[in-house]
């Protein structure tokens, strides 16, 4: 999560003027805070997040010890593969977060039935990792979701329609899921050779090796 300040200050030639800071790292806003209270100069001080909420200082000192124990900076990284002869789907899903000033790292994959296409896989495979952010308590957060799939970032960004009822039903489940947590979402479209850890635990998946572990990054 990244914060700005918003706070009046008085010079010697003028009082009241407002101004606001540009986004930083959270842990850094107390750093900022007793920097600019150190002037003297400053009044009405105001935290304000990525998602638009606002803190008084005071407010905001109670939040941190808060923020501190929830996930944050989160990275989703998902691919799906489809098995035309086995009819069997692999989904890949690679989950970046830290917590407490210590980062962590999801692998999770998983052999999935009654999937009929790779585009049907590869939402499958999105909507899996939206639970696992649910699981690890990810609430009201900017989230960067990862993807080498045109048809499901394209889709959930409203650029391209979807007509197919199969992905239809995935898209709904997928959108309120979003919304069920909160989440601001930047959804990026990655090449394929960006996208190699997912796509490896797919492949894996459907080879018959399974992968799940919530690690903290060294």
């Amino acid at each position: 999560m990244e914060m700005k300040i918003k706070f009046k200050y008085s010079s010697k030639t003028a009082s009241n003027i407002w101004f606001e800071s540009t986004y930083f790292p959270r842990k850094e806003t107390m750093i900022h805070l007793d920097d600019l209270m150190k002037t003297g100069r400053v009044q009405d001080v105001e935290v304000i997040d990525e998602m638009g909420n606002s803190w008084s200082r005071k407010e905001f000192l109670k939040l941190n010890k808060q923020l501190e124990k929830e996930p944050e900076n989160v990275r989703v990284y998902f691919d799906g593969g489809f098995d035309k002869e086995a009819l069997l789907a692999g989904v890949g899903i690679v989950v970046y977060y830290d917590k407490g000033g210590e980062s962590f790292r999801i692998r999770k994959n998983e052999v999935l039935e009654e999937i009929d296409n790779n585009n049907e896989a590869e939402y499958a495979a999105l909507h899996i990792a939206l639970k696992l952010l649910e699981e690890i308590g990810v609430r009201n957060s900017p989230c960067a979701i990862h993807g080498d799939s045109q048809v499901v970032i394209k889709q959930l960004q409203g650029e391209w329609p979807c007509l197919e009822e199969g992905l239809s039903r995935w898209l709904d489940r997928i959108e309120t899921l979003i919304k069920k947590l909160g989440l601001k979402t930047n959804l990026i479209v990655l090449n394929r050779k960006d996208n190699k850890e997912a796509d490896k635990l797919a492949n894996q998946a459907l080879g018959g090796t399974s992968v799940h572990s919530n690690k903290r990054i060294e």
